[in-house]
């Protein structure tokens, strides 16, 4: 059974809150009653109920008031969920213990964290409960932060760390899928040999004295030696040998404040997003709009892959490789990523890859099709469907493809067994934090990927030859 052995006290507060404890004070007592009765009476928005609900029925309703009352008169209340033990525990407590309730750059409040490596090799302990660090934590995602229980977050350390033995760097991701899709797309984007692929690790998270779950720490795509190597502009510059790179950009749909939108040739519009610089002056502006407008136009107007003049095929070829085998309906339409070294001969370089959240996202038919084939107009992709036409660009996918397939693919089950094997037991523990939130069984979600994979393997060894 996955249940707390609490040990409470103040000072360091390094293990799981009683239940009850609504106030985030450790300790029950008539506080926490107050603060359920406001709940109640709707004077208090929580976005995670989990602690205030206290007999554990999923409602926050006078029951939990009277469940309380009892406590406080020395009644036992069930423990809550606890980590399974058998992955690292990353341990955060925001200041004065409170909620994180958004994404944007104004939301980041400050927290103390450590994290303890439970004897997992390969993993360093970082921080402790009576010495903490301390990092600047925020909401994360779109779908996922508007639409799930189980929140995703963006996390900006104090101090670079070798967090979970990822190089050192002061900024990371939790991302909160519990295996699915993420994790095997980014190995195959290693395997064929894109330049840079976010590493993850899986982790298990207690925030605030309540253990959230299982979670996977990863590198959030940005701007260094050991992430997108480019050339960092400054922000702001005006040089017109300077703003032809580096640039990271992204293509994607939800609104941002670095944004800025294309009226695209078919008659669609692309919304561009500039993560690197993050402040442009006009002539950074009028280079990454022009440049990005040419290349739409010459992917929709021009003459059979005239489009190479601005984008490497090469890197178009393996990212698009990936998201065909894992079936990625997304993968041309959002978390598109693109960067560009110093230089007007430089080419667009798609990558890195990111979200896998939209996964064998075609119902299932008979037979399996392309990315662009059968898709619902919010998920029709950007370029691809042009792009594909191209007889050029066929035979680069094609080469890439036998270069690829059958020296990594076949294999690649191998490696979802390993994760699945590292991840169970924390998995469980997740379902019991979060029930509803995923499949039910890891192992039946496991063979159904399996499944869905190979058949979009056989599905385009037919079509590029092995």
């Amino acid at each position: 059974m996955f249940w707390a052995t609490v040990a409470f006290g103040i000072s360091g507060q390094s293990t799981l809150r009683p239940r009850g404890d609504a106030n985030c004070d450790w300790e029950i007592n008539i506080a926490d009653i107050n603060v359920v009765i406001d709940i109640i009476l709707g004077k208090t928005h929580y976005q995670d109920y989990f602690d205030k609900d206290v007999n554990g029925d999923g409602e926050v309703n006078i029951a939990d008031v009277n469940a309380l009352i009892g406590a406080v008169l020395g009644d036992e209340l069930p423990p809550m969920p606890a980590f399974s033990g058998t992955l690292p525990v990353l341990y955060i407590n925001t200041e004065g213990h409170r909620e994180i309730t958004g994404k944007d750059n104004s939301d980041y409040i400050h927290a103390d964290w450590w994290l303890d490596n439970r004897g997992i090799e390969g993993c360093q302990s970082l921080g402790s409960p009576q010495h903490p660090l301390g990092m600047q934590i925020k909401g994360r995602g779109n779908y996922t932060w508007e639409h799930s229980a189980k929140k995703p977050y963006r996390i900006k350390l104090d101090t670079k760390q070798p967090l979970m033995g990822l190089k050192k760097n002061r900024h990371f991701c939790l991302l909160a899928h519990d295996f699915w899709s993420n994790p095997v797309g980014f190995e195959l984007s290693r395997r064929i040999g894109l330049a840079y692929t976010p590493a993850q690790e899986p982790v298990e998270v207690v925030l605030n004295g309540i253990y959230i779950g299982l979670y996977f720490i990863t590198e959030k795509i940005r701007v260094s030696t050991y992430r997108v190597n480019i050339t960092e502009q400054e922000n702001g510059e005006t040089d017109e040998n300077l703003i032809t790179g580096g640039w990271l950009i992204e293509i994607d749909g939800h609104a941002d404040e670095n944004q800025f939108f294309i009226q695209e040739s078919n008659g669609n519009v692309l919304p561009v997003k500039y993560h690197s610089p993050d402040s442009l002056s006009d002539a950074q502006m009028d280079y990454i709009y022009n440049l990005i407008s040419q290349t739409d136009k010459a992917i929709y107007e021009g003459t059979d892959c005239e489009w190479e003049k601005y984008i490497d095929l090469d890197t178009l070829a393996c990212f698009y490789i990936v998201n065909e085998v894992v079936d990625d309906i997304e993968s041309f339409k959002g978390s598109l990523f693109l960067h560009k070294h110093r230089g007007d001969s430089t080419k667009l370089l798609f990558g890195p890859v990111w979200d896998f959240g939209c996964a064998f996202g075609h119902p299932e038919q008979e037979e399996p099709c392309f990315l662009y084939e059968n898709v619902d107009e919010i998920f029709k992709p950007h370029w691809l469907e042009k792009m594909v036409q191209s007889d050029k660009f066929q035979e680069v996918v094609r080469n890439h493809w036998r270069d690829f397939y059958p020296s990594q693919i076949e294999t690649i089950e191998n490696y979802i067994d390993s994760i699945i094997n590292r991840i169970s037991s924390a998995s469980k523990a997740d379902r019991m934090r979060w029930p509803g939130q995923y499949w039910e069984s890891l192992d039946f979600q496991n063979e159904y990927f399996k499944m869905r994979m190979r058949e979009k393997v056989n599905f385009l060894n037919d079509q590029w030859g092995t």
